[in-house]
C-alpha cells in the first residue's frame, strides 16, 4: 500500500518542486496539497507542468485531514509548521519542515533571526537535521527533520571533509555564495523583478544573514567548540542555482583529493569531480546532486572549495525527499536519479 503524502504551502517553488519529484515516486501517493489563497483550484491549473501526473485541488489547510497522512511536508513560511507539527506527530504523522521552524537548536538565536516567539520549543531538540550526508541514521529513525536551508547544504557538504578531519583553521572559514534569484521563494518583491535582477550582481545580508547560525552550529558541533564562519551571500540573474566557494587554511599536509572522494565515494547524491575542476549550476539543474572540486591554489596553506547544488533541488525539495525515503523506508534514491537539465 502506498504511503499517503500531504504538503502544506504547495503554491511555492520549493512545493511544485516536491509535487514533481513525487508524482513519479512509485510508493507514495499525494492526498492533500493546501493553500488558503487558492483552495478550490486544480494544482494544474497554476502548475501547467503537472498535467496529467496530479488530479487534485488546492485545499484549506486542515488538522484533521492531515493528521490522514503518514507523512506531512510543509513547503512554508517561517513559522507556519511550528504551529501545527505537535498535533501532526500526536496522531502518528511523520513531518518534514523545509524551513527553518526546528533547524536551530539554540531558542533564543533562532527568535532573534526569525524575529517572532517560538511556539513549539519542546520540539527543537527532537527534529533531527535533514543532511543525510551527516545524519543519516537519526533521519532514518526520525518522525521530525528539520530539512537543511539551500546555502546551507552547499557550505556544509563542501566544508565537511575539512572539519571532520581537523584540517584547517576553523576560525578563517569564508563562504563566498552566489543563488538564483528563486531562493528568494514565489512572492512578489522589487530586488527580485527581473528589470532589477537581470544584468546585475550584488552582495547582499552581508552584516548577517539566517543561514550563517545554521551554518555555524552544524560545523560547531562537528569541531566540538564554536565556529563562526565568514558568510557572504550573493544574487545572481539566474532561476536556479547555488555556487558556493569555501576558503580556508591549511594546519596539516594532507591529499585532499583523495580526501574527499573518499568521504563522498558511498553517497549517491554528492560528486567529487576530478582534480583541477570547476563545477558549474547548470551540470545540477533539476536534479538532487551536490557537485564539488577541491583545489589548493599554488599548492600553498589555502584550500578552495568549490560547491554547487540546486537550491530548490538538494538545497530544498529534492532533499526533502531523500529524507523522506529514509523516513519512509525506501531506497534513498526512489524518485531521485535522474540527470539535471542541459543546455
Amino acid at each position: 500500500m502506498k504511503k499517503k503524502i500531504g504538503i502544506v504551502g504547495a503554491t511555492g517553488y520549493t512545493g511544485v518542486e516536491l509535487l514533481r519529484l513525487l508524482v513519479n515516486h512509485p510508493g507514495v501517493e499525494i492526498t492533500y496539497v493546501t493553500s488558503r489563497e487558492h483552495a478550490g483550484s486544480r494544482v494544474d491549473a497554476m502548475f501547467p507542468n503537472l498535467r496529467g501526473y496530479i488530479d487534485l485541488a488546492f485545499s484549506a489547510p486542515s488538522n484533521e485531514q492531515l493528521s490522514e497522512c503518514d507523512l506531512v511536508f510543509f513547503a512554508t513560511p517561517n513559522g507556519v509548521a511550528m504551529k501545527s507539527a505537535q498535533v501532526l506527530l500526536d496522531a502518528g504523522v511523520k513531518v518534514i519542515d523545509l524551513a527553518a521552524d526546528f533547524r536551530i537548536k539554540d531558542i533564543g538565536v533562532w527568535e532573534k533571526w526569525y524575529g517572532m516567539q517560538h511556539a513549539s520549543p519542546q520540539l527543537v531538540e527532537e527534529a533531527v537535521y535533514g543532511l543525510p550526508e551527516l545524519n543519516r541514521a537519526q533521519v532514518s529513525g526520525a518522525r521530525l527533520v528539520a530539512n537543511p536551508g539551500c546555502y546551507p547544504t552547499a557550505v556544509t557538504l563542501g566544508l565537511l571533509p575539512l572539519v571532520e578531519n581537523g584540517l584547517i583553521d576553523l576560525q578563517g572559514i569564508i563562504a563566498d555564495t552566489k543563488s538564483g534569484a528563486s531562493g528568494a521563494g514565489r512572492k512578489a518583491e522589487v530586488h527580485t523583478l527581473l528589470c532589477e535582477a537581470g544584468d546585475s550582481f550584488k552582495a547582499y545580508a552581508v552584516a548577517g544573514h539566517r543561514h550563517q547560525p545554521e551554518i555555524a552550529q552544524t560545523l560547531s558541533k562537528l569541531a566540538g567548540h564554536p565556529i563562526n564562519p565568514t558568510f557572504v551571500p550573493h544574487l545572481l540573474p539566474m532561476i536556479r542555482g547555488i555556487h558556493a566557494t569555501l576558503y580556508a587554511m591549511l594546519t596539516a599536509e594532507a591529499d585532499l583529493q583523495q580526501l574527499y572522494e573518499s568521504r563522498y565515494v558511498s553517497e549517491p547524491f554528492v560528486d567529487v569531480l576530478p582534480a583541477g575542476s570547476h563545477p558549474e549550476t547548470r551540470s545540477v539543474r533539476g536534479a538532487n546532486f551536490c557537485r564539488m572540486a577541491v583545489h589548493r591554489p599554488g599548492n600553498g596553506q589555502r584550500v578552495v572549495v568549490l560547491s554547487v547544488i540546486d537550491n530548490l533541488v538538494k538545497g530544498a525539495a529534492g532533499q526533502a525527499v531523500q529524507n523522506m525515503n529514509l523516513m519512509l523506508g525506501f531506497a534513498e534514491d526512489t524518485a531521485l536519479r535522474h540527470p539535471g537539465l542541459l543546455p
